[in-house]
């Protein structure tokens, strides 16, 4: 199959960002440095390159969401309550950069005139509690499917698109690797963008093996972050040992014993956590949902974006 012939148009980064056009630049240093990842390498330059022409193309789809909308309402020949907000889902390996992706893009996209309330919400704050986790044998499968309160999520996300004007989502703590007693609200937003490793994944049969509901089913635009496997273990690693130099040494982090560990057992446990737990999730439930994503972006060994891959309409 030819280029022409898939689904996809794909375009090197070069092309990709000469569609930003001479769009301004919103984001300072500072602010580009305080939405950055542990590891992730992103400037003023890999901004403008990359996340402002997509910044701009999200832009234009959530114009024309309103133009439907107002379409629509003319077809029914009533006014609807409200336009509901546009859903954008982010999805990729632990690691990878999605969540840097996701706060800049809630920036990029907070600056606009025509979107002034952009809320992120992390699936992680959907984890089942570390005590249920354990109740069930399910505390060295979390970030898999089945380590979720699916059935919250999805309600939180009907709430989005049925347009309920307050909302409250959970809060997760990576310091000590559970859900805290807090949470976000999110209160008649624009846009909503929702993060997490498994956010594209398809819908799973219900019990009497009917087909039930996915959160994707429910997203205007998703975007999933691309890398080679073997990147992101060297990338998933780096992160392990800086982490144990910094926020592992909190007296109250769940991993603290790790910030004892020799350079050499710091590294030996980081690659038995990434084979025996972040691999196969990877490989059997993240991966797969790559082609289900409007957008994808492919990142080269140094975390740079080197090409995109768009669905066409």
């Amino acid at each position: 199959m030819s280029r022409d012939e898939s689904p996809y148009v794909e375009l090197e980064r070069a092309a990709w960002a000469e569609l930003a056009g001479d769009a301004p630049q919103p984001l300072s240093t500072e602010e580009i440095e305080r939405v950055r990842g542990l590891g992730d390498e992103l400037d003023l330059e890999e901004v403008r390159q990359v996340y402002l022409p997509m910044t701009e193309l999200i832009s234009m789809r959530v114009l024309f969401a309103g133009d439907m909308y107002r379409a629509t309402d003319h077809f029914l020949g009533k006014p609807q309550p409200k336009r509901t907000p546009f859903v954008i889902g982010i999805a990729g390996s632990v690691a990878v950069g999605k969540s840097t992706t996701a706060r800049l893009l809630r920036e990029l996209l907070s600056h606009s005139p025509a979107h002034p309330r952009v809320a992120l919400v992390t699936t992680d704050g959907f984890l089942l509690p570390n005590a249920e986790l354990k109740r069930r044998g399910l505390l060295e499968r979390k970030g898999f499917p089945e380590s979720y309160d699916r059935k919250a999520l999805l309600r939180f996300i009907i709430d989005v698109k049925s347009g309920v004007d307050v909302m409250t989502a959970p809060v997760y703590s990576h310091l000590t690797y559970d859900i805290t007693d807090e949470v976000v609200t999110v209160e008649q937003p624009d846009i909503v963008i929702v993060e997490g490793l498994n956010v594209l994944a398809p819908a799973r049969s219900r019990g009497d093996g009917s087909p039930g509901l996915a959160i994707s089913d429910f997203f205007d635009f998703s975007i999933y972050v691309d890398a080679s496997s073997k990147d992101i273990r060297r990338w998933y690693i780096e992160r392990f040992l800086s982490l144990r130099k910094t926020a592992f040494r909190n007296p109250a982090s769940y991993f603290r014993r790790y910030s004892e560990l020799s350079n050499e057992e710091a590294t030996a446990r980081a690659e038995e956590l990434w084979d025996e737990i972040n691999w196969p999730n990877l490989k059997d439930n993240i991966q797969s949902t790559r082609g289900r994503a409007s957008l994808v972006l492919r990142k080269s060994p140094d975390h740079s974006v080197t090409w995109v891959r768009l669905r066409k309409l």
